[in-house]
């Protein structure tokens, strides 16, 4: 329960901070856009070097990976069938499947793993998978369908994944795992400390956009929203649990694991996304900051039930 609270009090100090710089108009009118552009063409890039090119990959080949790629595709398909029903269009429902689906893996992620579950690493198979798989595919149908040019080349819009910054880190990042390969520290250094902005800089963000907002759950998004942090908060953990202990037969402490994981609440860089790309902003705000606050008594029950 500690590294539950310990976790949560961090983002949210942090948000805090942006929220009354926001306030108080210390950046400007463009304070929000200039950070959010730094955190996705710049910081975020930079991060994900650095986190993928001393990750092991043989995480990814395990059972913790299945539980986590079919749970997410259970909650983001449930999304993106209603959105489908619904026509709430490309950009929203990709935008919601992602809150409805994609964790807050790295700066939640991360410490809940060390103070709940004793062993960091165990965050590694859900993070590898959203860095290499979720966030290429969601971006590049966000390109597609954000794109002003609906007459771009076929051999153009194919490369749509190697010209997003989010990606090329990601794969550069793999690329230098998988062989091996050494950077130099003069190298690395500042791409580190260039990536250490990363988190900051969209929490920041994110308290600034909160600044003269309405309750969240309300407005023209409020379906949009009450659904998805439904499935992130309720359907994804339950799903990883049926997932884990029927078809895969884990238990004790695999099984915690595996739900733990399932039930952080949606990504703050899920904003970031939706400010470049201009599609669907209240949606991920919403829906991160009502999914944020529900997980906190959903990670209690879930370490209370199977710790």
């Amino acid at each position: 329960m500690q590294g539950v609270l310990t976790g949560f009090a961090v983002i949210a100090v942090v948000i805090a901070v942006g929220y009354v710089l926001g306030r108080r108009g210390h950046l400007g009118e463009h304070g929000r856009e200039v950070l959010t552009k730094l955190a996705f063409h710049v910081a975020s890039p930079a991060l994900l070097f650095t986190t993928l090119a001393h990750a092991d990959l043989s995480v990814i080949f395990s059972s913790r990976l299945l539980v986590t790629a079919l749970s997410t595709a259970a909650a983001a398909g449930v999304f993106i069938a209603v959105g489908a029903v619904r026509g709430w269009g490309l950009g929203r429902t990709t935008i919601g499947a992602l809150c409805s689906s994609y964790v807050n893996s790295g700066n939640l992620g991360i410490p809940i793993a060390v103070y709940v579950l004793g062993d960091a690493s165990l965050v590694a198979p859900v993070l590898l998978f959203q860095l290499l798989l979720l966030t290429p595919v969601a971006l590049t149908v966000l390109d597609l369908s954000t794109a002003r040019d609906g007459k771009e080349p076929l051999w153009l819009r194919l490369l749509t994944p190697l010209r997003n910054p989010i990606a090329l880190g990601s794969l550069a990042g793999v690329a230098v795992s998988a062989t091996g390969l050494r950077v130099p520290t003069a190298v690395m250094d500042p791409v580190t400390l260039i990536g250490n902005m990363s988190v900051p800089a969209v929490l920041l963000a994110f308290g600034i956009s909160l600044c003269g907002s309405t309750m969240p759950g309300r407005g023209p998004d409020r379906q949009l929203v009450l659904l998805s942090v439904a499935l992130k908060s309720v359907g994804q953990p339950a799903a990883a649990w049926a997932l884990a202990s029927g078809a895969f037969g884990l238990h004790g402490a695999q099984l915690l694991d595996v739900v733990v994981t399932s039930a952080l609440p949606a990504a703050q860089n899920l904003f970031t996304y939706a400010s470049r790309y201009r599609v669907g902003e209240r949606l991920a705000r919403d829906s991160i900051l009502l999914s944020t606050v529900l997980s906190v008594p959903v990670l209690v029950a879930v370490a209370a039930l199977l710790g």
